[in-house]
């Protein structure tokens, strides 16, 4: 299988990092004690807002997928809730059957796969959306290509978009794509494998045990 790449700075046992995407955060434009709950459907989303304030930690967080609780966690937030889904049309849908009737904020990146915000208001909930980061490619000359034989990880369209960018794809590489949004931005012509509902540290694992 050769050596497996995620294409971010995640420390992730088992992998080497080649981080052809960076984010740029920008400071909150609300007032964060305003609202009853934060939504975070990333750990950048959190890395962001603990970057400028502490005083998110005083309030509850909803996190989509185990790493971003993780993160919470970590640095001190509390979370009062994670999704079983990762992706985010089904995760406000089951914060909208949870906790109907509070105030929101979704502490967003600049470009999101899916527009949660829009399903929250269309689902009855108060939700108020503040941009906290951007996500950027690398520039190349400051990131070497993956060897021949490498298994490549591709967790966002956003990896995808970054590394294509870069990179010529190359016959002996594995492609593995987590979700069907990132699926859907990689190339036709490239095979890959799919996994869904689970982190980058459970792939790594999954991928090691099959070699």
């Amino acid at each position: 299988m050769g050596v497996i790449y995620i294409l971010s700075d995640t420390d992730i046992q088992g992998a080497k990092k080649l981080p052809v995407i960076w984010q740029r955060y920008f400071p909150p434009s609300v007032d964060i004690a305003a609202y009853d709950y934060l939504l975070f459907t990333s750990k950048n989303g959190v890395k962001a807002i603990n970057y400028y304030t502490d005083s998110w930690k005083t309030i509850p967080s909803l996190a989509i997928g185990k790493a971003t609780a993780k993160t919470i966690e970590q640095l001190g937030g509390k979370v009062a809730f994670v999704a079983k889904s990762f992706y985010g049309k089904d995760f406000i849908k089951e914060v909208a059957k949870r906790f109907k009737g509070a105030k929101f904020l979704y502490l967003r990146p600049k470009r999101v796969a899916t527009d949660i915000a829009a399903i929250a208001k269309e689902l009855g909930l108060d939700v108020k959306e503040a941009v906290i980061y951007e996500t950027l490619c690398q520039e190349c000359d400051r990131v070497e290509p993956p060897p021949k034989g490498s298994t490549i990880i591709f967790s966002s369209p956003s990896t995808i978009r970054c590394f294509f960018g870069c990179f010529e794809w190359d016959s002996s590489y594995r492609a593995v794509v987590i979700g069907k949004k990132s699926a859907s931005a990689m190339p036709k012509n490239i095979f890959y494998i799919l996994f869904e509902q689970m982190s980058l540290q459970e792939i790594v694992d999954s991928l090691q045990k099959k070699v």
